[in-house]
C-alpha cells in the first residue's frame, strides 16, 4: 500500500479498521475476529480458511477479480481443504495462489485484511448479527467520505474560478492590445486558458473535446480534487508571470514543472506529462 488511507468504524463496541488497498476498501479480519475472541484472532482466521466452503468462495472471487490468480495451486489447496491435517494461513494463501483478496501485513496497520466482499463473508461466519451491523457502519463511512469529497471538489472548483478572474485580468492588462474586437480578445483568452490546460492536463480544450465527443465541453468538470487545487495554484502563478512579461512558452514550461511537482505531492497517481 503505497499511500495508506485508514478509517475506523465502531461495530457493536468493536473498532474495525478499513484501509484503501489497490484503490479498493479492505477490512480488518483481525478486528472482526476480535469481536468473538480477542485472544485468538489468528486462530479464528486460520480455522475459517480451513473450511472447504471458504476455499471455494475465495477461489471464485479471485477468478472474477484477479487475472494473475494461480488455478493450479488453488486446485491443490481445494483438494486438501477439510482434511484434519489441512492448515492454511492468509499469508500462505497469498504466496501460493497470487491472491489479492487477502492481505497479511505487519507494522503500524498490522493484521489480516480482506476485500470488503470477503470481509463480509468472514463476518457472517463470526456472527450474522455482527455482519449486518458491519455493513451498516461501512455504508455510513462511505457516505460520509463521498460527502466530504463532494465538498472538497466544489470548494476547489470555486477557488479555481476565483483565481481565473485574477488570471483573465492579468491577460487584459498585459496581453490584449487596446481597441481590439471582442472576437480578437476571446482568441487571446482561449490561448492563455490552454496554457493552463496543457500545463496540467497535457492537452488543449479542443484536443480534449475531440478525444471525448460524448462528454461535457469543459475538461475541468472531470478534474479530480487534486487537479482542481493545482489548477487554482497555477492560475495565480500564471497571472504573476504575465505581469513579469515572460513569453508564453517560458510560462508554459514553468507552469508545467510546478503542476508536476504539486501533483506528485498531492497524489500517487501519474503526474502530468512533462513538456519536451
Amino acid at each position: 500500500m503505497t499511500k495508506t488511507h485508514k478509517a475506523t468504524v465502531s461495530v457493536k463496541g468493536t473498532a474495525v479498521t478499513v484501509l484503501v488497498h489497490r484503490e479498493q476498501d479492505y477490512i480488518s479480519l483481525t478486528d472482526i475476529a476480535r469481536h468473538k475472541d480477542s485472544e485468538r484472532t489468528d486462530y479464528l482466521i486460520s480455522n475459517w480458511l480451513r473450511n472447504r466452503n471458504t476455499i471455494e468462495f475465495l477461489g471464485i472471487w479471485e477468478r472474477l477479480n484477479n487475472p494473475e490468480f494461480n488455478p493450479i495451486e488453488f486446485d491443490g489447496i481445494r483438494r486438501s481443504a477439510g482434511l484434519n491435517s489441512f492448515i492454511l494461513t492468509a499469508k500462505q494463501w497469498v504466496e501460493k495462489t497470487g491472491a489479492i483478496g487477502l492481505v497479511s501485513r505487519a507494522g503500524r496497520y498490522g493484521g489480516t485484511f480482506a476485500h470488503k466482499d470477503i470481509a463480509f463473508e468472514f463476518a457472517t461466519w463470526i456472527s450474522v448479527e455482527f455482519k449486518l451491523f458491519l455493513i451498516k457502519e461501512f455504508q455510513r463511512l462511505k457516505e460520509d467520505e463521498n460527502h466530504r469529497l463532494s465538498l472538497a471538489w466544489n470548494l476547489n472548483r470555486t477557488l479555481s474560478k476565483l483565481n481565473y478572474r485574477i488570471h483573465t485580468d492579468a491577460i487584459q492588462a498585459h496581453l490584449i492590445p487596446p481597441e481590439v474586437t471582442r472576437a480578437q480578445a476571446a482568441i487571446t483568452y482561449a490561448s492563455e486558458a490552454d496554457v493552463l490546460n496543457v500545463a496540467l492536463f497535457g492537452c488543449t480544450a479542443k484536443e480534449w473535446r475531440e478525444s471525448n465527443p460524448g462528454g461535457k465541453s469543459n475538461m475541468r468538470d472531470y478534474a479530480t480534487v487534486e487537479q482542481l487545487l493545482v489548477l487554482a495554484n497555477i492560475e495565480g502563478l500564471n497571472a504573476e508571470l504575465i505581469h513579469m512579461n515572460l513569453p508564453q512558452g517560458d510560462r508554459l514550461r514553468r507552469l508545467n514543472a510546478v503542476a508536476i511537482r504539486q501533483m506528485q505531492v498531492l497524489t500517487t497517481s501519474p503526474a502530468p506529462r512533462r513538456l519536451k
